[in-house]
């Protein structure tokens, strides 16, 4: 047993002895996926070698796993350069993954290693042209990113090929690369100009941030190419990225300054629906002439204002404060305060907004204390603020002080004299010096709570108070002689040198109100003269020189004595001073004739000063700049003009409608023969055929004539615009029989058809010939929601109550427009009278109207429904709801799934179209469904009712397909559930409309988890 023991006990010895050996044999696994977050590789020379040996392998896996560990340095900040002879062989690579990881190190590198990427110019060229968009935008950003004068032409060609390309992705890198080329040659700008010409003209709200900014950076002089774009990009703000809208508010600002008169005129009266009365005599003109002419607001203004107004809701702070800033220098006096809430709200961010915020609101403040009043107590200061947050708040406190007020203020004031922060104390007694200066009910109060302070234990409260103290006095010196002579007895026992300074030339100024003070004052300074601070100093010479005018009998050797140690002072000032006192009070024989007026040089009445905000002149910068940050303007700071005497003529921004396109006859039979089973609602074509004159027409042309001026008038009176006639398209024998009767549609002696066919209806070009197919025909709606929403609540309508239902159906009056029934109930005692739709708004909002309901008894109910277009957009459409007597102001808020039209597809046709839209065009997210969703038609019904989507035969059990397209711009929609184990599903959208792709997925994601 005991040799056993013994045996037992050795083993174990050596298994402690060889545990480190095993341990190091032991193989370690392969390295992870992910990035590593704690170890330094960019140290080990090692490392790197193992980097560069996995980028030469030829598995495609190392390469991959090799570039993710390097992009993970770079993302640390660690220098991977040495790697790029490496990196760059690769670029050429097949594998798509590692070919963006390529492309992310070049555009990192490429301007220190100009020479080795000139080496793969050719590789970038080629991967302009990738079907992979990704790999054609990278391409671009790594070409702009190689910074040598002799590709510039190369760079130029990519970029103009670029902004023309299918993916907005890519015309988005093309104008971020327009400022790189700009920025390395100057003299492309022309070039580059037309090219930002074609992108404003973009109308993808990705391409129009990236563009805005290449206009300012390269061409902000140039007003006019603005014009043309002005209202699309004033109604596509709200669906730009976050930092897009801030610069295109930036600079729709300065577009505004110059081509709107200003709002603010004090002379004239504010009227927008200023209208003439059709009969007017000339008296009434004349007298109208000569009086004010009332302001009109250019409905281009209003509408900038009326679409940024929903941004102060976003959740990007820059953004509120741009628009902030947008309706400081555009807006009526009457409607800035609405900014008010929305910048408050921001002071509960991060200490560096806050900064930028209260700097902001703290210029707003002085010119209009009324906005920000009501919210007083937010700019209360915490005791966690920040020194410089305290300070901008006290500014802000001050500039908010009034006589109904202050009390509360100076209340809060004592409450942050007795802080810790001495920097903040001193600020206080600052701001109730000033508060004193502009309300003369509390000078007095505020004075002696200052004096009050002369006795705090703290020397840097004392000394701001004197300071404080002897500005006040300034005012009225004549009523406080008591406290300049308490201030002379405390000038021992402060030692701070400005508070001193200030005592000295206080007691020196009024040196006559205390005679009997000043000079026993000026003795105890000149024994302590060589040990003071040079500002001390130079008071001291001051006060002697002023008692020697006004009490030379008892002053005289002691003002000698100073003048004679200030001359042989270490400061020059200080001996400047002292000689120019000496020959100015002292007359010899060189003082020549400025002696004579030493007493008004040194005894002149001087003016109090006046306390003012620092912020007072920072209204001279735009709000929100860096320029008003610093108080100096910044380089490339573009300044705000100001506003034109007389608008300039806003025709300009009108937009020519392009006129249907004229088609031969042969190419509309051409076109029937495509697409001969199409739906109504998917084209429509109106022919028309201009005959030459005939005997017939020329008869024709004499009855008209003949027609009397008052039937003319009659007309002219009743025309409407034209319409278009939508003529439903029957079956195909009849579009043979009527292209075979040419002679039914051509006059005589004409012998071919002129045919007008206007597909802008649903959007179309002939570069998309895939919307003319039959597997995009529109088919019913799956799923109809019987939910009505409350549109107009009976006690709001004085009895008229209002619901409103989207129907999912093809719109009858327009196919862009989606279709509302409305539902009208009269729930008063009396009757209601011609109902009708009013103004509406956003401005160009497009609205077909119910025809004018002349009465509606009462407790009687109508349903009427109407089109709306909502530009593919989930903001709301406002409009008025009128009666007879009464305008209430309605609005119809769509969701997402209901701006979608329902169609039919084939899985093949949906796989073709899925992989046209990936990229930037596709968003999935996987999610947890429950159990009663994971069978079709419970899922199937789910969907259908988030979003009005026609449901695609699949061959899969487990994979759902469906298809529909935006009613305004017929874009495809892709919606795909894949369930896989365990109640897990893979939603994927594929839409060009990547907002409304993200905001359908949303949706999905809540329906399909819930039970």
């Amino acid at each position: 047993m005991g040799v056993g023991r013994n045996v037992t006990v050795v083993y174990f010895l050596l298994s402690l002895v060889l545990l480190p050996v095993r341990m190091s044999l032991v193989e370690l696994p392969e390295p992870s996926v992910s990035i590593p977050r704690d170890v330094d590789m960019s140290s080990s020379p090692t490392r790197n070698d193992d980097l560069k040996e996995m980028l030469e392998n030829n598995k495609e896996s190392l390469k991959l796993e090799a570039m993710k560990r390097i992009v993970g340095l770079i993302a640390k900040g660690k220098n991977a350069s040495e790697l790029f002879p490496a990196v760059v062989k690769n670029v050429a690579s097949k594998n798509i993954e590692l070919k963006k990881l390529v492309y992310v190190y070049l555009v990192r590198y490429a301007e220190e290693q100009q020479d080795l990427a000139l080496l793969s110019i050719s590789t970038f060229q080629r991967a302009l042209k990738d079907p992979n968009q990704l790999i054609r935008a990278s391409a671009l950003r790594v070409l702009s990113s190689i910074r040598v004068p002799i590709i510039i032409p190369i760079m130029m060609l990519a970029i103009k090929e670029a902004a023309s390309d299918m993916s907005p992705y890519v015309r988005k890198t093309s104008a971020h690369a327009i400022q790189k080329l700009y920025s390395l040659d100057p003299d492309q700008k022309e070039h580059l100009i037309e090219v930002i010409e074609k992108l404003l003209k973009d109308k993808s709200t990705l391409v129009a941030g990236s563009v805005v900014m290449a206009f300012e950076e390269v061409c902000p002089e140039r007003i006019d190419l603005i014009h043309k774009n002005y209202r699309k990009l004033c109604n596509l703000l709200v669906d730009v990225e976050e930092w897009g809208q801030v610069v295109i508010i930036s600079m729709l600002t300065r577009y505004a300054r110059t081509q709107f008169t200003s709002p603010w005129r004090e002379d004239g009266v504010f009227d927008e629906n200023s209208e003439r009365a059709f009969y007017e005599s000339d008296e009434e003109k004349t007298r109208d002439d000569t009086e004010i002419k009332p302001y009109t607001m250019d409905p281009d203004h209003r509408l900038l204002l009326r679409n940024t107004k929903p941004l102060l809701q976003s959740r990007n702070t820059a953004v509120v404060m741009s628009v902030a800033q947008l309706y400081w220098h555009l807006a009526p006096r009457n409607e800035v305060s609405i900014v008010t809430k929305s910048l408050v709200r921001l002071l509960r961010s991060h200490r560096e907004v806050q900064y930028i915020v209260l700097q902001n609101i703290a210029t707003m403040s002085i010119q209009r204390k009324g906005m920000f009043e009501p919210y007083m107590k937010s700019f209360y200061v915490r005791s966690t603020d920040a020194t410089h947050i305290k300070s901008l708040k006290l500014e802000i406190l001050t500039n908010l002080a009034n006589e109904a007020n202050i009390s509360t203020i100076l209340r809060e004031f004592q409450t942050y004299v007795k802080s810790q922060d001495k920097q903040f104390a001193a600020g206080t007694i600052q701001a109730i010096g000033r508060c004193a200066t502009n309300i003369s009910e509390v000078t007095d109060t505020c004075l002696n709570g200052l004096v009050l302070l002369l006795s705090n234990r703290d020397e840097t409260v004392v000394a701001e108070s004197v300071v404080v103290i002897k500005k006040l006095l300034q005012a009225q010196p004549s009523q406080h002689s008591d406290i300049i002579k308490h201030m002379a007895k405390l000038l021992d026992n402060i030692t701070v040198s400005m508070a001193r300074a200030s005592i000295l030339w206080l007691i020196g100024e009024y040196c006559e109100r205390v005679p009997k003070i000043a000079p026993d004052v000026l003795r105890k300074m000149a024994k302590s003269f060589t040990s003071e601070e040079d500002i001390v100093k130079l008071q001291t010479v001051n006060l002697a020189a002023k008692l020697y005018l006004t009490n030379s009998k008892q002053t005289k050797l002691l003002t000698q004595y100073i003048l004679n140690l200030g001359k042989y002072d270490q400061n020059y000032d200080i001996r400047d001073r002292t000689r120019f006192i000496r020959q100015l009070i002292v007359p010899n024989e060189k003082s020549g004739a400025l002696s004579k007026y030493a007493r008004r040089i040194l005894l002149a009445p001087k003016p109090a000063p006046v306390l003012e905000s620092a912020y007072k002149d920072r209204d001279r910068y735009q709000l929100g700049t860096l320029s008003h940050t610093i108080n100096t303007k910044a380089s490339g700071y573009l300044e705000l003009s100001d506003w034109p005497a007389v608008a300039p003529d806003q025709s300009v921004r009108n937009v020519e409608v392009i006129e249907p396109v004229r088609i031969h006859p042969s190419i509309c039979t051409a076109l029937f023969h495509f697409c001969p089973d199409s739906p109504p609602s998917f084209f429509h074509i109106s022919c028309y055929c201009p005959s030459l004159p005939s005997e017939k027409s020329s008869s024709q042309s004499e009855k008209s004539s003949s027609e009397s001026d008052i039937e003319q008038k009659k007309k002219k009176k009743m025309k409407k615009p034209p319409q278009k006639k939508n003529v439903k398209p029957p079956n195909k024998d009849r579009y043979q029989s009527v292209m075979c009767k040419p002679n039914s549609w051509v006059g005589p002696g004409f012998g071919a058809c002129v045919c007008v066919c206007d597909f802008s209806s649903c959007r179309m070009n002939l570069l998309r010939p895939h919307l003319f197919s039959r597997r995009l025909s529109v088919s019913g709606p799956a799923f109809v929601p019987e939910k009505s929403h409350n549109l107009l609540h009976r006690m709001t309508g004085k009895g008229l109550a209002a619901q409103y239902q989207f129907t999912r159906q093809p719109c009858l009056y327009q196919p862009n427009m989606v279709s509302v029934q409305i539902s009208l109930t009269n729930t008063s005692d009396h009757r209601l009278e011609q109902i009708h739709i009013g103004e509406r708004s956003p401005a160009g909002l497009k609205i077909h109207c119910f025809n004018t309901i002349e009465f509606l008894e009462p407790d009687a109910s109508v349903t009427v429904s109407m089109g709306i277009d909502f530009n593919d957009s989930t903001q709301a459409a406002n409009f008025q709801l009128c009666t007879k007597e009464d305008q209430f102001s309605v609005s119809i808020q769509p969701a997402v799934g209901d701006l979608f039209l329902a169609v039919t597809m084939t899985e093949q046709d949906f796989r073709k179209e899925q992989g046209k839209l990936q990229g930037m065009n596709e968003c999935s997210a996987t999610i947890t469904v429950t159990a009663e969703n994971t069978s079709s038609q419970p899922l199937n019904r789910r969907v259908a009712a988030m979003a009005n989507v026609g449901v695609v035969p699949s061959g899969q059990d487990n994979v759902h397909r469906f298809a529909g397209k935006t009613a305004c711009s017929g874009a495809v929609l892709l919606v795909t559930v894949e369930l896989r184990e365990s109640s897990a599903a893979v939603i994927t959208i594929n839409t060009e409309k990547s907002v409304m792709g993200s905001m359908l997925l949303r949706d999905l994601k809540k329906s399909l988890a819930q039970a």
